[in-house]
């Protein structure tokens, strides 16, 4: 793994703070709550919203995505800097349904090029044991721009 990016984990989850949620209006908008991007891995949550569901009342697959997503592009970013989604894969396991998601990312392997990222995701509720309702594969791809 490269050299850490930031001098702490708390300065590189002010910067995704600011950055991947502040500057994203999908992500600002979601409301989206980065809790971990540290040396390859990630972690975030996303508290479900009515208007996130689809007609079952589960969380949309577009907002399943969202999260799979960010958890693949955070981690990445996480030891290369700034990146963009090259593409991702992901199965659906179960409904989504609770009051909230979790997303984690873990880098499976950082090139200069490309970087291969998985990610899962849960459908929590207090007092509930979280349901794995997705798992993710993304290639990332850095943008040489510096953070």
């Amino acid at each position: 793994m490269p050299p850490a990016l930031f001098p702490t984990p708390e300065a590189a989850l002010e910067y995704m703070k600011k950055v991947a949620v502040g500057r994203s209006g999908f992500a600002s908008w979601a409301e989206i709550e980065p809790l971990k991007v540290w040396e390859g891995e990630s972690e975030l949550t996303v508290e479900l919203r009515p208007e996130m569901t689809q007609h079952h009342g589960y969380a949309h697959g577009a907002i399943i995505g969202l999260m799979a997503d960010n958890a693949c592009a955070w981690a990445g970013a996480s030891v290369v800097g700034d990146v963009v989604t090259g593409g991702y894969t992901i199965s659906f396991l179960r409904p989504a349904e609770g009051a909230r998601l979790r997303a984690k990312g873990k880098v499976v392997k950082a090139g200069k090029r490309q970087v291969v990222v998985r990610a899962d995701v849960w459908a929590e509720t207090e007092g509930e044991a979280p349901i794995h309702v997705a798992a993710a594969q993304a290639t990332i791809v850095p943008t040489g721009i510096t953070v």
